[in-house]
């Protein structure tokens, strides 16, 4: 019996793993065929999308991460006054999810 259980835990962690795996951020040498083949949008065009919403900031830190079956483009800005922002686009919509002040 016992070696029953132990098999049927194993069997169920091993079938959940994929459920239970850390969201990974895309490497470099997959974002230009994501975008190539239409699943994300340009990175350019996510970076504009952002500075729409701080028109004058820059962009300190960017990366593509695949979360919950979504990408998901996370920036860092900081405006004009130094206030640095974080935000969060949907790489294949360009929708903004996330649009906060860092803390």
């Amino acid at each position: 019996m016992k070696k029953f259980t132990t098999a049927l835990v194993t069997a169920l962690v091993l079938s959940a793993a994929p459920f239970a795996m850390a969201d990974d951020n895309v490497p470099l040498d997959q974002i230009q065929t994501l975008q190539e083949n239409g699943t994300i949008q340009s990175l350019q065009k996510l970076n504009a999308i952002a500075l729409e919403q701080h028109p004058g900031a820059t962009i300190h830190d960017s990366e593509l991460e695949h979360e919950r079956g979504q990408y998901i483009y996370q920036l860092e800005l900081r405006d004009q006054q130094g206030v640095e922002w974080d935000l969060e686009l949907d790489a294949a919509t360009g929708a903004i999810l996330k649009n906060r002040q860092d803390d």
